[in-house]
């Protein structure tokens, strides 16, 4: 089809609202590879930067003419405003073949996480055990043996160096990766078991001490996992804390089945009561996510040389997600809706997320902050703006319950496990399914993608831990 080309009026301008550059006179039939050269030339980059182009929340894929004009029905008399956004320099690759398939765990895998840099994968079961496992030859290297019931969650220590575990039996421990030994004594002071951990942020605190664990029996404890005592708890909560996050500005969120979010600053006082879900809240997820979970670490693998070295490069990543807005915050609810915050300043939400027919069950947003995943019991993920809160796409192929969404380190594709026993992944620029990887012989459960990008471990009731590759 040949692009009938007009002349139109367009001013770039950043996510934040700021205009680079004159207003420009272009031919409709402009590409965004065209768009991407000119931006480029722009901001005077040493090196050519990949870049996404979108106008009133349209991307531009093919042309102006083609998705602005006859797409989304816009006049070319009007001027346009192109919104700019960086994408990241490196590509992830789509995993597509299990690698590896681990046995050992005797009950289901109920949570897999990768270690900050990289280096390790954790899982823990259903048969109280965590273990972890050496990624490079894909072989067990240690089982940590401590807990008395099932373990439920699990947190990597910024700093790569510890890693915590919550179980069923009200208690958190912390292990030596390398060694699989116990560190200490258990903390114990919850009476009811383990729903969520989450460590004091790097740039914050160099020498990763701080943990929050929050419990079914209502509250959040804060650790000091070098002296092994508790700092504070944090009560008020009337109902189980289902979720606890430990934000870039030193605050944490919980999230609660008394359907209220709590923020509290870093010394234990509470600085405000978010409400407005009509049912339990079971799911949090912060803009600055993927950056405060790695730290000092990005995806060449480089290793910082000190504390000080560490906490710079982790306050540079954190600044550079964040930009200059303030951290978001969005929440997912038994009531179907999600709520996107902005809790520095409002304890009203940005916006209203409506659209799934049953129970949201997870929420992520993308490592760049700009999208939000959402895992329902309806059996679809659904996709909404990270900034405004917008509804963009409803990913459909599951033909069960989504328990868990994971982005990949670029923030190009998404990552979907299912109690339909199979792994999905979304290539975003589409919103169509890429691959699927079938294997599982039962629900699963649990899902991580390695920081790097190259790998991905899934874990679920049929007891196996496996990976995946390119």
């Amino acid at each position: 089809m040949s692009e009938t080309a007009t002349t139109i009026l367009a001013q770039f301008q950043t996510a934040d609202g700021d205009k680079t550059g004159p207003p420009l006179s272009l031919p409709s039939s402009v590409t965004a590879e065209q768009l991407s050269v000119l931006i480029n030339k722009f901001l005077e980059n040493d090196e050519t930067r990949p870049y996404a182009f979108y106008i009133d929340g349209h991307e531009v894929v093919r042309s102006i003419q083609r998705d602005i004009i006859e797409g989304a029905q816009r006049s070319a008399e009007e001027s346009l405003t192109i919104v700019y956004q960086p994408q990241a320099f490196f590509k992830v690759r789509a995993v597509s073949r299990c690698s590896a398939t681990l046995t050992g765990h005797t009950e289901a895998v109920l949570a897999v996480s990768f270690s900050p840099d990289g280096k390790h994968l954790a899982s823990g079961s259903g048969d109280t055990t965590v273990r972890i496992w050496d990624l490079a030859t894909e072989t067990p290297r240690v089982t940590c043996r401590g807990h008395r019931n099932w373990v439920l969650s699990l947190a990597w220590s910024p700093d790569a160096r510890r890693l915590a575990s919550g179980g069923m039996d009200n208690d958190v421990r912390l292990w030596d990766p390398l060694t699989g030994k116990e560190e200490g004594a258990p903390l114990s002071g919850h009476r009811k078991w383990i729903t969520a951990l989450a460590w004091e942020p790097l740039h914050l605190n160099p020498t990763a001490s701080r943990l929050a664990s929050s419990s079914k029996d209502g509250t959040v404890r804060v650790w000091d996992t070098v002296r092994r005592r508790c700092l504070f708890t944090l009560a008020g909560h009337t109902a189980a804390v289902t979720c606890v996050k430990w934000g870039g500005d030193g605050r944490i969120y919980t999230s609660s089945q008394d359907r209220s979010i709590r923020i509290w600053n870093s010394d234990g006082t509470l600085h405000a009561v978010l409400p407005g879900h009509a049912h339990w809240v079971n799911t949090l997820a912060l803009s600055t996510d993927f950056a405060l979970r790695t730290g000092a670490y990005d995806h060449t693998g480089s290793v910082p040389s000190d504390n000080a070295d560490a906490q710079k490069r982790a306050t540079n990543r954190y600044n550079d997600t964040k930009g200059k807005g303030s951290e978001r915050l969005v929440s997912g609810s038994d009531d179907f809706t999600m709520h996107l915050w902005d809790p520095q300043n409002s304890t009203k939400p940005i916006a209203r997320m409506v659209g799934h027919q049953k129970v949201v069950n997870h929420v992520s947003f993308s490592p760049d902050g700009r999208l939000i995943a959402s895992a329902s019991f309806d059996n679809s993920v659904k996709l909404w703006d990270g900034v405004t809160g917008k509804f963009l796409a409803s990913l459909r192929g599951h033909v069960a319950a989504v328990y868990q969404v994971c982005w990949s380190s670029d923030s190009r594709m998404l990552l979907s496990a299912s109690k339909d026993s199979t792994l999905k992944i979304w290539d975003l620029r589409t919103r169509k399914l890429k691959l699927e990887l079938p294997g599982h012989a039962d629900e699963v459960f649990a899902v991580d993608w390695s920081p790097a990008g190259d790998c991905v471990a899934s874990g679920g009731k049929d007891r196996i831990l496996k990976l995946w590759k390119h």
